[in-house]
């Protein structure tokens, strides 16, 4: 792990990946270790709401995936890259017990659940709305598309004006567009968007899986499915919601599920 700085953001750090690539960080409060992984054409900042709140009994860490923010990019991306990412996260923060919390968002859920599958040392996890489904696999067939053609302020305007991916605060456009190749990380990371059972089916974890009432149905006809396919799932709707989740709703929430996870723990863990 590289120098930590503190600032009115929280401690700044960087890890380095299995590749050589820079993850930076962001980590907040004190406690066992939690890391959030963001969604589509999220960044660390995105997080800061939800990791404040959290921040308050945990130590929250929330990261630039790669390609995003201070984040490096090694060629040629591969959704093993983004796994060892996560997995040296959890080595630099799971202190003496070499384990950490995950929480994903939409995307960043896929990514959470395909490292706990992989065998990444994680604790609880917990999704809100993984996009799998057809659905939501065809709006990223038509943004991947545009990617792959080099057409990437049509890409983003593309996914935009579907309005069903939680991006955090607004930004100015310029700040979006220069994370739009990563929509095709992404696009990678959920695959055909069929829900992956035979791969949830190894996730030892215990998993939470949200959604919002106000979503979509599929949305929780999805969550609904993800949850059934892992061993150790539950699922929870948190009523008025949206993708655009709230964070002061959200985070008691994965705190409840958090705490008692930790009661449920062997004595000496």
């Amino acid at each position: 792990m590289d120098e930590v700085k503190t600032t009115r953001c929280g401690a700044r750090g960087l890890v380095r990946s299995q590749d050589g690539t820079r993850i930076a960080y962001e980590r907040y409060g004190d406690g066992p270790p939690v890391i959030l992984v963001s969604g589509a054409l999220g960044t660390a900042g995105g997080e800061r709401a939800l990791a404040g709140l959290l921040a308050r009994r945990y130590s929250v860490v929330a990261y630039d995936r790669r390609g995003r923010g201070a984040s490096g990019d090694t060629a040629p991306y591969a959704v093993e890259r983004e796994i060892a990412d996560l997995a040296a996260l959890v080595d630099a923060v799971g202190g003496a017990a070499g384990t950490a919390a995950v929480h994903g968002t939409a995307c960043g859920g896929a990514l959470a659940l395909a490292a706990a599958a992989a065998g990444v040392p994680v604790g609880p996890v917990s999704v809100y709305e993984p996009p799998y489904g057809p659905e939501a696999a065809a709006r990223r067939s038509r943004v991947r598309a545009l990617l792959d053609r080099g057409q990437r302020g049509a890409a983003l305007d593309a996914f935009l004006a579907e309005g069903a991916e939680a991006i955090g605060p607004a930004r100015p456009r310029p700040a979006l567009e220069a994370l739009a190749h990563t929509l095709a990380y992404d696009d990678a990371v959920v695959g055909d968007g069929a829900v992956p059972a035979a791969r949830l089916g190894r996730v030892h974890a215990r998993v939470l899986v949200v959604d919002g009432g106000a979503s979509p149905s599929w949305t929780r006809r999805v969550a609904r499915s993800v949850a059934a396919a892992v061993p150790r799932g539950r699922h929870r709707t948190l009523t008025g919601q949206t993708h655009q989740v709230a964070p002061h709703v959200l985070a008691p929430v994965l705190a409840g599920f958090l705490d008692e996870c930790r009661a449920e723990e062997p004595a000496g863990t």
